[in-house]
């Protein structure tokens, strides 16, 4: 699995741009950045396209909106622009950010140039890649991670604006019932059901913060003494309900059927044990919400798949493995809906 995802690539054609432009920009608006000689396409990823630059004395990530056909409010590299570089003052695990571009004409769509944090992705849902004796602190960095970023004091980053403080779910759960619709390439009966069932289970909004909207093991670069060294992917970083976003982060158990018994074969916490080691760093309360957590995460993991499988539809798509994921909306909106109708 990491050689599929792991690594550069040759930039597809509908990928490239011109070098020489955007060198051109570069040097007019960020004279501390070397010259660019070459650029490769980072492997992974299945909604922004990221590039690795080359220049001759250092590397930088170059990570731009797909051309083509886009949903509305998707793809937002601006907003991970702008979180990351708040986040950059803190104890928040995140490249530094260089620069971001809003004008189409250089590279073809918006994009914005990061830091290099060259280290270990585990592609692996439990990082079989490494030890089984090494698998609890890198589960453990990972926690510590998201409790980290839910503490940040939004409003003392500038991040006030970055995102509605109420509410979060009815949102979340209007954007992707909605993209879901608009990305539907053959009936899934257990999304639709999903879509009249949340909304009249919705428990009440008890925390605010920063939340990453897509925080997992891939998502996470390490050092190779496994401590975590930069988050990626803050594509659908809002402000929300921290206890929602852990739960999305924490389907890991529930998609992989992953029992207290296989947690401890695999080297990893127990979801409980997880759980528990997050509300000790955040003091956090959960109640009896923490099954619709789950089953709201699977909802929108649904409508992430759905919405990947529109784009291969529509010809936008920026990974190979796109349509695979695409395929398995399917299986997350029916295990979803399994859970759902066993506390309706």
């Amino acid at each position: 699995m990491s050689e599929q995802f792991s690594g550069t690539k040759a930039v597809a054609d509908f990928l490239k741009f011109d070098l020489k432009v955007l060198n051109s920009y570069l040097q007019e608006r960020c004279p501390e950045i070397d010259k660019i000689i070459e650029y490769k396409q980072f492997k992974g990823g299945q909604s922004n396209p990221s590039y690795l630059l080359k220049s001759i004395s250092k590397s930088y990530v170059l990570r731009r909106k797909p051309p083509g056909k886009l949903l509305k409010s998707a793809h937002a590299v601006d907003r991970e622009y702008h979180v990351l570089t708040a986040l950059m003052s803190t104890e928040v695990p995140t490249p530094s950010t260089y620069h971001l571009c809003e004008d189409d004409s250089v590279i073809g769509t918006a994009f914005y140039l990061m830091e290099f944090c060259d280290g270990n992705i585990y592609w692996d849902p439990v990082a079989k890649e490494i030890e089984k004796t090494r698998r609890l602190a890198v589960f453990n960095e990972m926690n510590n991670g998201i409790a980290s970023l839910h503490q940040q004091d939004y409003k003392k980053l500038g991040l006030k604006d970055f995102g509605k403080e109420g509410n979060y779910i009815e949102r979340q759960t209007s954007r992707w019932g909605k993209q879901y619709l608009d990305s539907e390439t053959g009936k899934i009966d257990a999304m639709h059901s999903l879509i009249e069932w949340i909304p009249k289970k919705i428990p009440k909004q008890k925390y605010t913060s920063i939340v990453h909207g897509d925080y997992r093991l891939d998502n996470i670069i390490f050092t190779d003494d496994d401590k975590s060294l930069a988050i990626l992917d803050w594509e659908l970083s809002t402000i929300g309900d921290p206890l929602a976003d852990f739960g999305y982060h924490c389907m890991l158990w529930d998609i992989g059927n992953i029992n207290d018994d296989t947690a401890k074969e695999n080297g990893i916490f127990t979801q409980k044990e997880y759980v528990d080691l997050y509300l000790s760093r955040t003091n956090f309360a959960l109640d009896s919400e923490w099954e619709f957590y789950i089953i709201f995460s699977l909802f929108k993991l649904a409508g992430i798949c759905q919405g990947i499988l529109g784009r291969v539809r529509d010809g936008t798509a920026s990974s190979d493995f796109a349509k695979q994921m695409g395929e398995r909306a399917k299986f997350f909106a029916e295990l979803g809906w399994q859970k759902a109708r066993r506390i309706t």
